[in-house]
């Protein structure tokens, strides 16, 4: 049977090692994710059988709420810093010791096993996860600083670079068939994870010198930002996606209270301070798996703070507003099919991009059975109006407010369109005009099917978010907690995101 799993983008050891638990919540993990590059799924229909249920797991998230009108948000420390890992068929726990960087004896201890061997597939394993120290309470950037938001509308990054001699100025790379330039590269990883290019470029010269210095060293040169647990993600565009990845999820982690360690290449896990914000919580979660150790990190993030702003000026001096203003409102939104068609609900709410984060996306697929990566026949549709400010790779990025730059206002993000008939950049689009044909196109994923999501001001918002959430031709969003697992209602009616072209997930305008 055809699956229609996918991985938005790459999956890095980091991604999982370094997971706490909601505060009062319990977060479940999956092995199989550590180390894995394309263990994040998407969707994927299987026989009505198989009629996908929520899972017993954590409660849901509590709503984003960013307030960047003040520099230093609070939030209580949480009573515990335990996971809880379900075990799975093959697993021992040896391995699982060696994952979550604890010790056999602890985890029989903690769980009261009195055998190693004691375990069963579907049983839960308690995992402590105690911090050693507490992370410095500096604040490093505002949150405004960290996304892709109104802080870099005329922010020109080869112009911004133009004046240092480093690799930067004269680096090419073939990303996705495409040469491209150092410059370019970064804005399509900030275009991509949105996250903040000045952020992006103090990374790279901390850690790899590449503004700076024309002939870094071999390792600098294969994995610029110090990321070396996983020797194939090497390269620039690889390392920054990485980059991009962790400070997003130290972000949305610090806003949404399911982070709080984070851990050095040496094991130590580092407690985030209370006094911290969202964009340091980002700069600590991206500089820890790079870092030796709790002094070496501690000595990174102050390196950090000196590169900033000997780059860029004190990103603390430009007045700091709201990302998200009060009164702010959802757009309408439109199915993104043709009014006379029935597609199927295959992905509840999960990240947008990346491999945490807001629960900001939703997946569909069309009534073709069983075409495997094949380009759908059939059109995705846009949702709203907006001129097209991003296409390629399988992605297409539509700016609803039209003032043609995507870290303003409302934007729409589909994923997963082939290149064949996808519309070019630089389009005005109205609601219901074609975009492309779904496809397995972008990131990596195994079947045929298309990912939308929303950001605004350059954040990811919530799929079912109770303020705005994604309505798409009166159908709304709800999340059961768990990523892909959701519904979406309408006057009465219910479906239910599954894994199956079935009557429960049938959507039609």
């Amino acid at each position: 049977m055809t699956k229609f799993k996918a991985a938005i983008t790459f999956l890095s050891l980091f991604s999982v090692l370094f997971i706490t638990a909601l505060s009062g919540c319990r977060r479940e993990v999956n092995l199989d994710d550590i180390g894995n590059p394309s263990a994040r799924p998407t969707a994927t229909p299987k026989p009505a059988a198989l009629t996908a249920t929520a899972k017993a797991g954590p409660s849901r998230t509590p709503t984003i709420v960013i307030d960047t009108s003040t520099p230093t948000p609070t939030r209580a420390a949480p009573e515990t810093t335990a996971i809880f890992y379900t075990i799975r068929a093959g697993d021992t726990l040896s391995g699982i010791a060696m994952a979550f960087g604890t010790t056999v004896e602890s985890l029989m201890r903690i769980n009261g096993l009195a055998n190693a061997d004691q375990l069963a597939a579907g049983q839960q394993l308690r995992i402590s996860l105690e911090a050693q120290y507490v992370g410095p309470e500096t604040l490093l950037i505002p949150d405004n600083e960290l996304v892709y938001g109104p802080e870099y509308k005329d922010f020109d990054i080869a112009q911004a670079t133009a004046r240092l001699p480093g690799l930067f100025k004269t680096y090419s790379e073939n990303v996705l068939g495409v040469d491209m330039t150092a410059a370019e590269i970064v804005k399509l990883v900030a275009e991509q994870y949105s996250v903040g290019p000045r952020v992006l470029l103090a990374l790279l010269e901390l850690r790899g010198g590449w503004l700076t210095n024309p002939q870094p060293t071999a390792d600098q040169y294969t994995y610029p930002l110090g990321y070396t647990a996983l020797p194939h993600m090497n390269g620039l565009y690889r390392q920054l996606s990485l980059a991009a990845d962790a400070l997003n999820i130290g972000f949305y982690g610090w806003w949404m209270d399911s982070l709080w360690l984070v851990q050095t290449r040496d094991g130590t896990y580092i407690q985030f301070s209370t006094q911290i914000n969202g964009g340091t919580a980002g700069i600590q979660r991206a500089m820890a798996p790079a870092s030796a150790d709790y002094e070496s990190w501690r000595a990174d993030l102050n390196r950090f703070a000196t590169v900033y702003n000997s780059l860029f000026g004190n990103p603390f001096a430009p007045a700091i507003k709201p990302l998200i203003p009060d009164g702010l409102k959802a757009p309408e939104l439109l199915l993104p099919w043709p009014q006379d068609a029935t597609w199927y609900y295959t992905g509840g709410p999960h990240p947008g991009y990346g491999t945490q984060g807001p629960f900001a996306a939703l997946d569909f697929t069309t009534n073709e059975r069983n075409i495997g990566c094949a380009p759908s026949n059939q059109w995705a549709t846009a949702v709203a109006d907006g001129l097209v400010v991003h296409s390629r790779d399988g992605m297409v990025i539509q700016d609803l407010d039209g003032d043609g730059f995507m870290g303003t206002g409302w934007v729409i993000f589909y994923m997963h369109l082939a290149s064949d008939g996808r519309v070019p950049n630089g389009t005005m689009l109205k609601a219901g005009d074609n975009i492309g044909h779904p496809s397995c196109e972008g990131g990596v994923s195994n079947a045929t099917h298309l990912h939308i999501a929303r950001r605004y001001n350059g954040v990811w918002i919530e799929a079912d978010d109770p303020r705005f959430p994604m309505k798409l031709s009166g159908w709304v969003p709800a999340s059961t907690g768990d990523a892909y697992s959701g519904t979406l209602s309408r006057d009465g009616q219910t479906c239910t995101a599954c894994e199956c072209w079935e009557q429960i997930n049938a959507i039609s305008h």
